[in-house]
């Protein structure tokens, strides 16, 4: 029998994770019987009794497995890290916030099963706040103009993997992916599979506004040099139109020497639209740098606390 693992990290999700487990059962028990699977969830330190119901359902089963961080590194780094501990022939990832219908992952098998590496959930509709919902959407249509890879438009990485695309990321060893692009960038035909993402029905989201930028940023540093060379395009294209622009005022004065007086607004107003272009660049700059940094010291995705079944 194959081995599917199914993987999904999990921060404060105690009154969803029972039922994330008893849906992921009942789509092997009911319509994959020809496969076995392995669950892994990767705790990021709760703070609620997330780990103590973690606790019951590896007692109940010993194929769900549990890593419990010592604190939380965050979504990116702590899934990044759970999915290489899998051993199954095909990975599946996806939130635990029930967000991800575990009852779509047969359809990803049969996909997989027709010979696609990789096959992704990508949202048509959501049931979120329509707001948010186009801000999403914006975003994923300017990242992926920015690009120099495509990317594709409106997933959050729920979906399978194949073994060797785990084995081709393991071995770029990305310390901070853009897991989204990183899978575009390696090439594999994808099979997008349309579904519309339910609202979140227990809890609430752990994402902030920080975290949603961080991602935001990581997603345009790690596949797009353009916003470095837009930079120095703004900076000829401004300098060409200030040296126009004082050409202009030399001549009206030296013609209108009498009548015409220049007065202080231009020059504090230009001063002030200046100084906003070149500390917004150096905001852009400073995020490649941020990245560099992080690439460069190589720190582990995660530091565990502890492992539950996976002997």
């Amino acid at each position: 029998m194959k081995l599917l693992s199914v993987v999904t990290g999990c921060y404060n999700e105690e009154e969803n994770v029972r039922e994330l487990y008893e849906r992921v059962k009942r789509v092997f028990t009911e319509e994959l019987k020809d496969y076995d699977f392995e669950m892994i969830l990767i705790d990021n330190s709760s703070k609620d009794k997330t780990v103590e119901v973690l606790r019951e359902i590896c007692r109940e089963d010993k194929r769900v497995k549990v890593i419990v961080n010592n604190r939380n590194f965050g979504h990116i780094r702590s899934g990044y890290h759970a999915i290489f501990q899998a051993t199954g022939d095909a990975i599946i990832a996806m939130a635990s916030d029930l967000q991800d219908p575990p009852e779509m992952i047969p359809q990803f098998v049969r996909k997989w099963e027709e010979g696609y590496k990789i096959a992704l959930a990508q949202k048509t509709d959501s049931e979120e706040s329509p707001i948010f919902f186009l801000i999403r959407k914006t975003y994923y249509n300017i990242a992926n103009r920015l690009s120099e890879i495509p990317l594709v438009k409106n997933v959050t990485g729920f979906g399978i993997y194949d073994r060797c695309v785990i084995e081709d990321i393991r071995k770029i060893n990305d310390p901070y992916p853009y897991f989204r692009g990183l899978i575009c960038d390696l090439g594999y035909e994808q099979a997008l599979i349309p579904f519309n993402q339910p609202a979140r029905k227990r809890g609430f989201t752990k994402n902030n506004f920080y975290t949603l930028y961080d991602l935001a940023m990581l997603g345009i540093t790690n596949h797009s040099k353009v916003p470095l060379r837009l930079a120095t395009f703004s900076g000829f294209c401004i300098s060409a139109f200030s040296f126009l622009v004082g050409l202009v005022y030399l001549v009206y004065k030296l013609l209108f020497w009498s009548q015409f007086q220049a007065g202080t607004a231009p020059v504090v107003i230009g001063l002030f639209f200046f100084g906003a272009v070149q500390l917004f660049f150096i905001g852009i700059i400073g995020e490649y740098i941020g990245a560099i940094h992080t690439q460069v010291l190589r720190r582990p995705p995660v530091i565990e606390k502890e492992r539950i079944n996976f002997d």
